[in-house]
């Protein structure tokens, strides 16, 4: 098979999977007809697998890049979900393969069904009575927690049928996170977008729609800004910051904001709020869309004497604290930063505050950042000072070491530039009027470099921060 035959051959087995799903329950909930046994067995409801057999009749070529690669023969399969929405990963992932490698690409009905939550209608879900729901979990496939997981990510899978992992994330678990990003976000899958932007605080989504409102009147690929709770705006809306400003971005936990292009390749920025716990949920389920990477830009508190309200700080350690990831990632693991993306954020940093040399230095440093999990550890300072002294922390904060960390261990690219509000050990703490002074002045220079940062990424290609530090030694071929 061609990748375009690949390809719609997915397209058409998950269509027909999807549609008869939703035509059985239809013909449940109005003559009670159950779905036929046998037909789901030959795989009526079930999710696409795709194949690759690779059994080379030589030795395997020493390629080297982050993704699209052997490191040993066998036959590689993962199930899918949405295949029109992925299609562009698809093609990304299979053309290297196709190209360097004698492949042979396959794709069939998997034994793993579709929920049927995911593929109905939401406001017809939601007028079910509670013993009518429970009458349809019986008899139609259902989200399975026991078949849901990070295994492959984790490198604790086991082999099935001798197959090998293609990719990191299977049909359910992808399925499984876009219904909780719809949940958490506020705004559909569909809309996120492939360079992920993340913050703490409101005020920076508040700034970065009144650019992003600005930008897409301009020429240039972005058509429009989708915000939570359904809202989407274009260059031709009437009063279109109004309307995102009016969003009912609170009814979410962690609302976005999609600076969409057609290609999905624009910015999407998340306020994931505070805590590693949240950076964790949001992480986790943002990788299933393979972004390009994804970039932190908030607060954080200063532990140098030298160090300015106002300056910033570079990432480029973390002191893991968080705690949120130890089991799946112990902290004795070392999280490294990806060269691209500092250089990227630090380039942007002297272009938006065009101060070079010796001014931006004063103004920018890189070092280690502690991330802990208790927000009042200053009245505990006397147990943590030893630990802060000795990682040479300049920096602390709740949420940088968690994105980095999750970020290495589902192999997305990251960064993480902070602005200083506070320097809780130098007697600067944050009081309601200096706070409110910082951020008026402060934050739509951060959320500038930000965008600055992550529109050059794109610009260059974002093949340029895929690392190759991010892969383990037995990899799946996707990335």
């Amino acid at each position: 098979m061609t990748i375009d035959e690949t390809i719609n051959e997915l397209k058409r087995l998950y269509t027909n999977s999807t549609t008869a799903l939703r035509n059985a329950l239809a013909e449940f909930l109005e003559h009670g007809t159950l779905p036929d046994k046998q037909a789901r067995q030959q795989g009526l409801f079930a999710y696409p697998e795709l194949i690759v057999r690779y059994q080379p009749d030589t030795s395997i070529p020493q390629i080297s890049r982050s993704f699209g690669k052997f490191s040993e023969p066998g036959i590689f399969s993962t199930t899918i979900t949405h295949p029109e929405f992925f299609e562009g990963y698809l093609r990304d992932q299979l053309e290297p393969l196709c190209r360097d490698y004698d492949i042979e690409l396959q794709v069939q009905p998997s034994r793993d069904e579709i929920p049927y939550p995911y593929v109905w209608d939401q406001e017809q879900a939601a007028r079910l009575n509670v013993e009518q729901s429970a009458e349809i979990a019986r008899w139609f496939p259902a989200p399975n927690l026991a078949t849901i997981g990070d295994e492959i990510a984790d490198g604790e899978y086991v082999l099935e049928n001798n197959r090998k992992p293609l990719a990191l994330f299977d049909a359910p678990r992808v399925d499984f996170s876009l219904q909780r990003l719809n949940h958490y976000t506020g705004t559909p899958f569909e809309h996120f977008q492939s360079y992920l932007l993340f913050t703490n605080y409101h005020r920076y989504i508040d700034a970065f729609a009144e650019w992003a409102v600005e930008r897409i009147k301009q020429p240039g690929p972005y058509v429009s800004l989708s915000a939570a709770g359904g809202i989407e705006v274009t260059a031709d809306t009437p009063d279109a910051l109004e309307k995102i400003r009016n969003a009912p971005w609170r009814r979410h936990q962690m609302p976005a904001y999609h600076l969409r292009r057609a290609d999905g390749q624009g910015i999407t920025m998340v306020n994931i709020g505070v805590g590693p716990s949240n950076a964790k949920t949001i992480t986790d389920h943002l990788a299933v869309l393979r972004p390009q990477c994804w970039v932190m830009v908030g607060h954080c508190g200063g532990l140098r004497h030298s160090q300015r309200i106002g300056d910033y700080v570079l990432a480029h350690a973390y002191l893991r604290d968080d705690h949120v990831l130890d089991d799946v990632l112990p902290p004795d693991i070392p999280v490294p930063p990806i060269a691209e993306i500092q250089i990227a954020l630090h380039d942007a940093a002297e272009r938006v505050t065009q101060e070079t040399g010796e001014a931006l230095k004063a103004r920018l440093r890189t070092g280690t950042v502690v991330t802990i999990d208790d927000r009042n550890w200053e009245l505990r300072f006397t147990k943590s000072a030893k630990r802060f002294n000795q990682s040479r922390a300049i920096a602390i904060d709740m949420e940088s070491a968690t994105i980095a960390a999750n970020g290495y261990r589902l192999r997305v690219p990251y960064g993480v530039l902070l602005c200083v509000s506070d320097k809780p050990l130098h007697g600067e703490i944050k009081l309601p009027g200096a706070a409110n002074a910082f951020y008026n002045k402060a934050i739509s220079e951060h959320i500038q470099i930000g965008i600055a940062t992550l529109e050059r990424i794109a610009e260059e290609g974002a093949n340029s921060v895929h690392s190759r530090k991010l892969r383990s030694f037995d990899e799946p071929p996707f990335r």
